[in-house]
């Protein structure tokens, strides 16, 4: 395990972040045109393909490379009675104040308790209200009439669509303990506050999976999940010293939790929780049962013969990951400004050695291209081979096609894209079948034979380590 600081190293800041987001088509504010959405985000042509490369690795890792988990994707309404016994129309609370004089909002667990006592606004040094507790469920109604009976609620998280389907997965697939089922899917908090980008907003996505274990045995399972979350990053190729585990004190836990520790990251802003690993015992299993009436509980035919059959509830190790927050956190940790040496600028068309670059270092399993074909020039049928090429990979590898402007500047938009590798076809391309390949991390140009470059680009993208 990396050893941790205290202070964020990287060279991104929020504002760069946000900025380099618009320019470059990551995250669009939602409804911009209207003046925009608070707490609300679009995510353009590169954003959606980081956003989707990153839940394929994350979904690869959780199920395909698993032979006891499976996917399951849920409805986002649910009937309102499982949120009763979830405890979230009881329990999923922030508390509130609000300025009498700014008319600014505030969670009263995140300003100095100093101004709670004193009832004194942080911004201004107005009135403050009482503390008052506010649901972040968002509720709504469905059917013709707006009453009571048809009050719904858009989901505030995914886990409850895989409890209450967890018998019909063992039903269906003769599921046996322990087994998990994961989930990738939208869910709604009406947050008090949204703020720092993408990090905390009132439309987000989760990346989930529920781990069903036999009583007794959690805590053993509750550490290898601990392990096999934490590996998980180092494989992504992420600075590890920004990340560090933080365990939930006994104060903050969460009303199903038995223990508690989040995977922080230290953004711009600070150390932010990426995601959770909770112990949830059999707090849910045992809620459906009872406000359903139905039950929960898991068959163990120990002999194969039904000779000796055991029952039991379940407990769950819940590892809960934000989607949209992994999103930001490959973009904070991406982020690099790098000035061109004469070393490092090779043959001259990476510009002068006083230039500098700003450049996405994502792993190239993730990054939303993995290759740009770029012709030298666009004349002279250099393009029409590159775009020959370009079909060549498109099977394969995201690509992309650039003939726009001096090559120079075409691999600098490469470089703030994230895009590992750029394919340059030129003159001497045409007469002996190479290309030019060019790395974006080192900026090192080699030539490649045209039959041979797929399979590079796989040895590339397997073997791929980030330079420090």
């Amino acid at each position: 395990m990396s050893e941790t600081t205290n202070e964020y190293q990287g060279k991104a800041t929020m504002e760069k972040i946000t900025s380099l987001a618009k320019r470059r088509g990551f995250v669009f504010q939602s409804s911009e045109i209207y003046g925009g959405q608070n707490g609300a985000w679009d995510y353009g042509p590169l954003g959606i393909e980081l956003k989707n490369r990153i839940a394929q690795s994350w979904w690869k890792e959780m199920t395909q490379l698993h032979d006891n988990i499976v996917g399951l994707d849920a409805a986002i309404l649910m009937h309102p009675r499982t949120w009763e016994a979830s405890g979230h129309v009881e329990n999923f609370t922030d508390p509130l104040v609000d300025c009498k004089k700014c008319k600014s909002r505030f969670r009263a667990d995140q300003i100095p308790q100093q101004n709670i006592s004193e009832k004194k606004c942080p911004d201004c040094g107005g009135e403050l209200t009482d503390t008052r507790k506010f649901n972040l469920m968002f509720k709504t109604n469905i059917g013709p009439v707006e009453d009571s009976a048809g009050i719904i609620y858009l989901r505030p998280e995914t886990a409850q669509g895989i409890f209450v389907n967890y018998k019909n997965v063992i039903q269906s697939n003769r599921m046996k303990i322990p087994f998990g089922i994961a989930q990738i899917g939208k869910a709604f908090r009406n947050e008090i506050v949204t703020k720092n980008f993408i990090f905390r907003t009132c439309e987000f996505e989760q990346m989930e999976m529920q781990f069903f274990v036999k009583p007794g045995t959690d805590e053993e399972w509750y550490n290898q999940w601990k392990k096999r979350r934490w590996a998980y990053y180092e494989k992504l190729g992420l600075k590890m010293d920004h990340f560090r585990w933080r365990q939930h004190g006994p104060d903050e836990m969460a009303h199903y939790a038995k223990e508690a520790w989040d995977i922080e990251y230290l953004f711009p802003m600070g150390w932010r929780e990426l995601e959770g690993i909770h112990n949830r015992t059999d707090y849910d299993l045992v809620r459906h049962t009872e406000y359903s009436g139905k039950d929960m509980q898991y068959i163990d035919q120990e002999s194969g013969e039904g000779t000796s059959v055991t029952r039991f509830i379940p407990y769950i190790v819940e590892t809960s990951a934000g989607l949209t927050r992994n999103v930001l956190m490959a973009l904070c940790d991406a982020y690099d400004e790098e000035k061109v040496t004469d070393e490092k600028k090779s043959g001259g068309s990476e510009g002068s050695g006083d230039d500098w670059r700003t450049v996405m270092r994502f792993h190239p399993s993730i990054a939303p291209v993995t290759v740009a074909v770029l012709p030298l020039m666009k004349k002279d049928g250099l393009a029409e081979l590159a775009q020959d090429i370009r079909r060549e990979l498109m099977e394969d590898f995201a690509t992309d096609y650039d003939q726009a402007g001096a090559i120079g500047r075409r691999y600098r938009r490469q470089d703030e894209a994230g895009t590992p590798f750029c394919v340059t076809v030129d003159y001497e391309s045409k007469n002996d079948n190479t290309v030019t390949l060019r790395y974006r991390d080192s900026m090192e140009q080699i030539r490649v034979k045209r039959a041979e470059l797929a399979e590079r680009l796989r040895k590339e993208i397997k073997e791929y380590k980030r330079a420090t």
